[in-house]
C-alpha cells in the first residue's frame, strides 16, 4: 500500500499524484500544484494586465455620439469591450482568491474539502500550515 504524502492529491483527470494540489485547471488542461502554482499566479497576473490593456484599447476606439448611429458603427468594439470587462472581473476574482489562499498557506482543494481531509477535519478555525501572511507569501514566491 502506497501512502500519499500530506497535502498531495491524486487527480482523476491527469492520473497523477500532485504534491500540494490546488486544482485541475480546465483552461490549461493541467493540475496546479507545488511545482507550477507560482507560474499559475504569474499567468493570471499577465492575463489580467493584457485584459486591462485590451479594455483600454477597446474603450479608446469607441466613438460616442448624440445619435444612436454610433452603436451601429461600434457594435463589434462595444461587444468586445463588454466581454473583456466580464473576463477581467473573472480573472481578477480568481487572482484575488488565489492570493488570499496563498497568504494563509491553504490550497483551493484544502479550502473546499477541509471537512473530508483527515489532517484538516478537526481544525475548522485553524490552519496547521499557516505561518503568518508575510512568511506564507515569502515561502510561496521565493
Amino acid at each position: 500500500v502506497l501512502q500519499q504524502p500530506m497535502r498531495a492529491k491524486h487527480c482523476q483527470l491527469c492520473q497523477h499524484c500532485v504534491r500540494r494540489y490546488d486544482h485541475h485547471c480546465p483552461w490549461l488542461g493541467n493540475c496546479v500544484g507545488e511545482r507550477n502554482h507560482p507560474l499559475f499566479i504569474a499567468y493570471l497576473s499577465v492575463q489580467l494586465v493584457v485584459l486591462l490593456w485590451g479594455g483600454h484599447v477597446a474603450w479608446s476606439g469607441l466613438n460616442f455620439e448624440q445619435s444612436w448611429d454610433w452603436l451601429q458603427h461600434n457594435i463589434v468594439l462595444l461587444i468586445s469591450f463588454l466581454l473583456i470587462v466580464i473576463f477581467t472581473i473573472v480573472v481578477l476574482l480568481l487572482l484575488v482568491s488565489q492570493l488570499y489562499l496563498i497568504s494563509s498557506n491553504t490550497t483551493t482543494w484544502e479550502f473546499m474539502s477541509h471537512h473530508r481531509i483527515s489532517y484538516l477535519r478537526h481544525s475548522e478555525l485553524e490552519n496547521p500550515f499557516d505561518q503568518g501572511i508575510v512568511l506564507n507569501l515569502w515561502r510561496f514566491f521565493c
